[in-house]
């Protein structure tokens, strides 16, 4: 009876996965013979174990990354220029706690999403805050976001992110407020909030890119000059896995 009401008690404390826990040591004879603190100890482990998950999970829900990417998978063997030490000082995320912004930049296929997913589920994993927009979508979104008079709150969410993900940059063709936009977002993030960029353009070929030359000093200036960059090289990983599994198919 005892038992029943101290798991009540949990729940009602919100703490549900320590009342779990507890139940499940009354079931174990052997948990009979640790101490006090050693099962109270375990108990708490438990809870603070689903919290972390919990919590993970919901990061993941507002990341929406596009693949399915964790550092430990990293291919370190690809010719493709990824140095293995310097990615390992980016998988710690100190440079998206201290507000510093990445660029990935690499032809079609080089991995460049799939590394960006990778770091940003990294940095969830650490508790930080990450979304994931390719930038086409997210020009579309602000365009919406004009006509309704949201713009303003968007940008408030997009600012607080620890990290925020811009991939396929340089894709699509931008128009003038797609530019002054860019240049809003960015400008909430010095010195504050991370960015990490992925692009098949060089990043010399930035400032054409954006058009309007003022503006893109101005971006330029808060984007690239303090930056960490990985320029990714050699052909498409995509194309290589698939000649792989043809091979295994093909017996000839």
């Amino acid at each position: 009876m005892l038992l029943q009401s101290t798991m009540e008690a949990l729940r009602q404390l919100k703490l549900p996965a320590m009342a779990q826990a507890l139940e499940e040591q009354s079931l174990l004879p052997q948990t009979q013979e640790l101490s006090f603190e050693e099962r109270l100890g375990l108990l708490l482990d438990r809870e603070l174990y689903a919290r972390d998950q919990r919590r993970l999970g919901r990061l993941l829900q507002v990341a929406h990354f596009k693949h399915n990417a964790c550092a430990e998978d990293i291919d370190y063997r690809a010719s493709r220029g990824l140095d293995r030490a310097r990615t390992a000082s980016l998988i710690q995320c100190t440079w998206i706690r201290q507000g510093q912004h990445l660029l990935i930049t690499g032809p079609t296929g080089t991995g460049k999403t799939w590394l960006a997913c990778a770091l940003g589920l990294q940095g969830c994993r650490q508790g930080l805050s990450v979304r994931y927009l390719r930038l086409p979508r997210l020009f579309g979104e602000l365009k919406i976001r004009h006509g309704d008079g949201s713009f303003g709150r968007y940008l408030a969410t997009l600012a607080k992110t620890d990290l925020l993900i811009l991939d396929d940059w340089g894709l699509a063709p931008m128009g003038p407020e797609d530019v002054r936009d860019l240049l809003e977002i960015l400008d909430d993030r010095v010195n504050r909030t991370a960015t990490l960029i992925t692009s098949q353009l060089p990043v010399s070929h930035w400032h054409d890119y954006l058009g309007e030359p003022t503006v893109a000093d101005a971006i330029l200036d808060r984007l690239v000059h303090t930056a960490h960059r990985l320029e990714l090289k050699g052909g498409s990983l995509r194309q290589k896995r698939e000649c792989r599994d043809t091979a295994k198919v093909d017996p000839s």
